[in-house]
């Protein structure tokens, strides 16, 4: 019997080989099916999936199966894709808004503004070029 897994994580990428600066093959969203092909890096997991077939990290994908189907007269109560995101890490407005109140001192606005940057591939890859970083052989 064919094992199936599911995207835990907002995002994530199909990588052409078990590196996270491996070129990106496809994007999975949250919720997404895959196949599992192969497990023999206990990192990354072999997947095909219909947004490609290539390694995914294994902290993105769970055997748990995410449904993300409201029936029609719940759709207007049903939770964003972002919220369901982060319920599924046990994060949601309640315990954001407890924490914040624990820690007033902290630069929320801050953190708001990082969680808005986007870094493409191509950025990440000419940083690390120009920066001369290269993954050692095995490494993720």
């Amino acid at each position: 019997m064919e094992k199936s897994m599911s995207v835990q994580v907002k995002q994530s990428h199909i990588r052409k080989s078990a590196s996270f600066l491996s070129p990106v093959l496809g994007v999975l969203a949250y919720g997404d099916r895959v196949s599992v092909v192969g497990e023999d890096n206990p990192d990354w997991i072999m997947v095909k999936a219909d947004a490609g077939s290539g390694f995914v990290h294994s902290s993105a994908l769970t055997a748990k199966e995410v449904i993300l189907n409201p029936g029609a007269k719940d759709v207007e109560k049903a939770a964003s894709s972002d919220e369901i995101a982060l319920a599924g890490k046990g994060f949601n407005d309640q315990v954001e808004g407890a924490f914040r109140a624990k820690n007033p001192h902290l630069n929320f606005a801050a953190v708001d503004r990082m969680e808005g940057y986007k870094v493409s591939e191509n950025q990440m890859r000419n940083f690390l070029i120009q920066g001369r970083i290269f993954p050692k052989e095995g490494q993720s």
